[in-house]
């Protein structure tokens, strides 16, 4: 419909989940593409990891990893891609790509360049950039560029944490991004509650509340009860308001009480169980 023999535009490709919903984890969109009529483009404004060598072909090298690929996204034999090409209006103006630096600072983690720290967790080491560390966390700021003894340390072993959880919260904290629920597998509920308390160690605001979401979504009988104790250790009111709310359902208490979350609850929060008795009296 273009009006020239050329015309720019987007091309996003994306993995289907096993629920037919596009996965954020695995999304790649190109840079602007200039294509001509007969269909002879040139690869104008496109360069980094985006990019293919190849002038006739604008894809990735690297997508996702095939056992990735065979163990969260194969369904009945076959596993689903999706393609979208958006083209752009020539107006005139010059188009802004979204923004890739997460990605640019994942591929730097992936490889460990220039990595000036390292973490031991059970075993595993994990290396990482002071720097970067430091600009997204307060706690990791004063560990690694003040007077705590850490500053000095080129490795640091850390206790309380697992390594699945910190190597998923380190991620985060390059990418911005947390993988996909259906990457976590059945542990997603219990890994998002450890992720919170990491996020709750480490001053990470705004992991903290993704987890929190996160929890609630995911809340049911058999997770509603740990689930108000882990929002009330650490502090997150709003996830702890919306557990109350949903035990105060007459038909979930009945079934929640009968669980051994619940009966941890009452052991340990008598004070979230007098609130509760407050809170059906009025």
């Amino acid at each position: 419909m273009s009006k020239t023999t050329r015309v720019k535009a987007i091309v996003e490709a994306f993995l289907m989940d096993r629920n037919g919903e596009p996965c954020k984890a695995f999304t790649r969109r190109s840079c602007v593409h200039d294509f001509s009529i007969n269909n002879d483009g040139d690869d104008k404004n496109c360069s980094g990891d985006d990019a293919d060598d190849d002038g006739d072909n604008w894809g990735w090298s690297k997508f996702v990893q095939g056992a990735t690929l065979e163990k969260y996204y194969v369904t009945e034999g076959h596993v689903t891609f999706g393609c979208t090409v958006m083209v752009l209006l020539d107006d005139g103006s010059i188009p802004v790509p979204p923004s890739d630096i997460g990605i640019h600072l994942g591929s730097v983690l992936d490889r460990n360049d220039g990595t000036d720290v390292s973490f031991i967790v059970e075993g595993e080491t994990f290396g990482a950039h002071r720097v970067v560390l430091a600009a997204r966390s307060p706690v990791f700021r004063a560990e690694l560029f003040g007077s705590m003894a850490e500053a000095t340390r080129t490795s640091i072993t850390l206790h309380d944490i697992t390594p699945k959880t910190f190597k998923v919260m380190i991620r985060f904290l390059y990418t911005d991004e947390l993988p996909a629920e259906i990457e976590l597998g059945d542990s997603s509920n219990e890994m998002f509650q450890n992720l919170l308390i990491a996020a709750d160690r480490y001053a990470l605001d705004r992991l903290k509340i993704i987890c929190a979401k996160k929890l609630w979504d995911n809340v049911s009988i058999d997770t509603v009860s740990t689930t108000l104790a882990c929002a009330e250790t650490y502090n997150c009111p709003q996830l702890k308001s919306n557990c109350i709310d949903f035990l105060l359902l007459e038909e979930n208490f009945k079934e929640a009480a009968l669980t051994e979350g619940f009966a941890l609850l009452v052991l340990k929060f008598p004070l979230i169980i007098a609130e509760l008795k407050n809170r059906v009296r009025t």
